[in-house]
C-alpha cells in the first residue's frame, strides 16, 4: 500500500553484531548465542535510510500494508487488522484491540507470521495455542489458503475451540507440557511452519513481534505524541516488546523525540518476567499456579520483554486474578468487554496508583466472548412476567 518491505535481514538480540539473511525465518531463535538452557530471539532489521516521513502522514486504519515499508513482506491476504480505536476512561486512554477480526491483538501478529509461512513456502501452519494466538492463526491460514493445526489444552474454552475448527483448522488438545515438542516434530516432520514457540525459553516467531509495532505507531498518530507509559498484559511479551519496538524506531526516524516507559502486566501466581527484571537474568522459567487469566499465564518467559521493561526503563508488575476482575468490571461498565487477562493492564495501572507526566496508554487485548466460564450462566425463565417483576430487577 504505502511501498514494498524494507527489511534487510534478522539481528540476534543475544548479540546484535550478529546477523543473518532475512529468509528463512529462524523460528527457534539465533543459533549462535542461544544455549540449552537459554533461548535469544532474533528480530527483523530495515533500512531505515529509505523510511519515507510521510509514511506518518497517513490516518491510522485497517489493513498493516499501510505500514509496509517497516513490516515483513506481507505475503498473507488482510482481514482488516489494525485501526482499532483509542478511548479515555480513568484518566488513561484504553486501545481497544478486541476490535481486530478475530476479536484480539493477535491479528496483527499472524498477519506478518502466517505471511511469513507462505513466503517461506510452507504446506501449512501449525501453533500452540489454547487462545487468541491459535484462532488468530487459523483465521489467516484459512484467508492465505493453508492448513493449520492448532495444538490446544483440553481445559480451553469451549467457545474457543469452536472458533478455531470454524476456520476449518485440526484442532487436537493435547498435555500442555507435551504441545511444544510435538510441534517441533510436526515441523521437521511434515514441514509445517510454526507460527509460535519452538525453544526452551521464549523466542517466538521471529517476524511475528513487527506485527505488534504497528500499534506503536497508531498511538503516535492517535494521540499527536508519544505517550509517558504503556501498561501492557504480558504472557510471552511478544505484544510489549513490539510495542516498544516500535516507538523505539520513531525515535529512530526523527519523528519522536522521547519513548514511554513499558510496563509488563503479568499474573501474581507466575510471572517469569518479572522473575527476570528483579534478578537481572536474560529470561526464567518459573512455577505457575492456577489462574482463570489463561491467555497470560504462563511459567516460561522470554528475553524480548525482559528488554522492553529494562530498556524504557519501565517495570515488571504483578496482578491478582480479583484485581483483573475488578478491572474488567470497570471496563465494562463503559462499554469495554474484555477477557480477563485483556483487562490486565489497567489492573496494574490501578495497582500501582502512580501519575505520569503525559498520557498513559493501557492495551486491552481480547474480547470477553472467550474466557472462561462465557455461556455457561443459566437465566431464570418468568412463566407469567408481570411489571413488578421489572421493578424488582
Amino acid at each position: 500500500m504505502n511501498g514494498p518491505s524494507l527489511a534487510t535481514g534478522q539481528r540476534s538480540l543475544g548479540d546484535p553484531s550478529i546477523t543473518y539473511p532475512l529468509w528463512p525465518p529462524l523460528t527457534r531463535g539465533c543459533p549462535r548465542t542461544s544455549t540449552a538452557s537459554l533461548a535469544y530471539p532474533v528480530e527483523v532489521d530495515y533500512d531505515y535510510a529509505r523510511v519515507s516521513a510521510t509514511l506518518f502522514e497517513q490516518e491510522p486504519g485497517p489493513d498493516l500494508a499501510r505500514w509496509s515499508p517497516l513490516l515483513p513482506p506481507l505475503h498473507a491476504p488482510t482481514l482488516g487488522e489494525g485501526g482499532t480505536p483509542l478511548i479515555p476512561l480513568e484518566g488513561v486512554y484504553v486501545k481497544d484491540e478486541s476490535r481486530n477480526p478475530t476479536w484480539s491483538h493477535k491479528d496483527r501478529l499472524n498477519r506478518v507470521a502466517v505471511s511469513a509461512a507462505v513466503g517461506a513456502g510452507a504446506p501449512g501452519v501449525v501453533v500452540a495455542s489454547s487462545g487468541n494466538h491459535g484462532a488468530s492463526a487459523a483465521a489467516y491460514a484459512a484467508r492465505a489458503g493453508l492448513p493449520a493445526i492448532v495444538l490446544a489444552s483440553a481445559d480451553a474454552p469451549p467457545a474457543v475451540h469452536s472458533l478455531v475448527r470454524a476456520y476449518g483448522a485440526k484442532v487436537l488438545a493435547v498435555p500442555v507440557e507435551a504441545r511444544w515438542p510435538l510441534m517441533r516434530e510436526i515441523v521437521d516432520r511434515l514441514g509445517y511452519h510454526p507460527v509460535s514457540n519452538l525453544t526452551v525459553t521464549h523466542t517466538g516467531h521471529p517476524f511475528g513481534a513487527e506485527g505488534y509495532k504497528t500499534i506503536a505507531y497508531e498511538l503516535f498518530l492517535q494521540l499527536g505524541r508519544v505517550p509517558a507509559a504503556v501498561f501492557a498484559p504480558t504472557g510471552y511479551a511478544e505484544l510489549l516488546y513490539g510495542v516498544w519496538k516500535g516507538f523505539t524506531e520513531l525515535r529512530r526516524l526523527g519523528l519522536a523525540g522521547s519513548t514511554p516507559r513499558m510496563f509488563s502486566c503479568e499474573p501474581a501466581v507466575g510471572g517469569p518476567h518479572a522473575r527476570a527484571v528483579a534478578t537481572g537474568a536474560p529470561a526464567a522459567i518459573v512455577s505457575l499456579g492456577h489462574t482463570d487469566a489463561y491467555g497470560i499465564g504462563g511459567s516460561v518467559g522470554g528475553h524480548r520483554g525482559v528488554r522492553a521493561v529494562r530498556d524504557s526503563d519501565g517495570e515488571a508488575l504483578l496482578v491478582t486474578d480479583e484485581e483483573m476482575r475488578a478491572a474488567q468490571r470497570a471496563l465494562a461498565r463503559q462499554g469495554l468487554w474484555q477477557e480477563l487477562s485483556g483487562a490486565a493492564g489497567l489492573a496494574a495501572y490501578r495497582r500501582l496508583g502512580r501519575d505520569f507526566d503525559g498520557p498513559v496508554v493501557c492495551v486491552a487485548t481480547s474480547s470477553g466472548f472467550k474466557d472462561v466460564g462465557v455461556g455457561s450462566e443459566t437465566v431464570e425463565v418468568l412463566s407469567e412476567p408481570t411489571m413488578e417483576d421489572v421493578l424488582k430487577a
